[in-house]
C-alpha cells in the first residue's frame, strides 16, 4: 500500500491546479477532486480567521481514521497538500521539496501562466521520482 494517496495544489483564489493519484483504493472523478479541493481551501481559510493563535496560518495536519492530510502553503498563497495513510512521517519535508520543484519546473516555464493549470513535463517526472523515493525511504524505516 503507498504512503501517500493523492497530491493536490491550489492556487491562491482556491482553484485546482494540478492533481496527481498515486494508486489510492477509492478513485474520484474530476468533479469530486474539484469539491476536496475547493473544500480544503475554504476550511484552510476559515481555520485561519478562528484560530485563537494571532498570525495562524491555517490547518497544516487533519488526521481521520483511514487517511492523514498533510498541507503546505507557500507564501504566495499556493497550497500543497496530500493524502496520506495514517501515521506516515516526513511528509512535511516532501511538500516543500514539491515546492521547490514548483518554482524549478513550473514558475521558471517561460511557457506557463501563473494560476493555471500545470502542465508540464518536467515537473511530472520530478514529482514522480520524488515520491517513489520517498516510498522507498518510508519501506526502509
Amino acid at each position: 500500500m503507498a504512503a501517500i494517496y493523492s497530491l493536490y495544489i491550489i492556487n491562491k483564489s482556491g482553484g485546482l491546479i494540478y492533481y496527481k493519484d498515486y494508486g489510492s483504493a477509492g478513485r474520484m472523478d474530476t468533479n469530486d477532486t474539484l469539491r476536496v479541493a475547493s473544500l480544503w481551501h475554504s476550511m484552510h481559510a476559515i481555520s485561519q480567521q478562528l484560530s485563537p493563535v494571532s498570525g495562524c496560518s491555517g490547518i497544516e495536519l487533519l488526521q481521520a481514521d483511514t487517511f492523514d492530510l498533510h498541507c503546505f502553503q507557500s507564501l504566495t498563497g499556493t497550497k500543497f497538500f496530500a493524502v496520506c495513510e495514517p501515521g506516515t512521517q516526513q511528509i512535511e519535508s516532501l511538500l516543500k521539496y514539491i515546492y521547490e520543484l514548483y518554482t524549478d519546473y513550473v514558475l521558471k516555464n517561460p511557457f506557463y501562466e501563473i494560476e493555471m493549470p500545470i502542465r508540464c513535463e518536467l515537473f511530472d517526472i520530478n514529482l514522480t521520482q520524488s515520491v517513489q523515493k520517498d516510498r522507498v525511504a518510508l519501506l526502509g524505516q
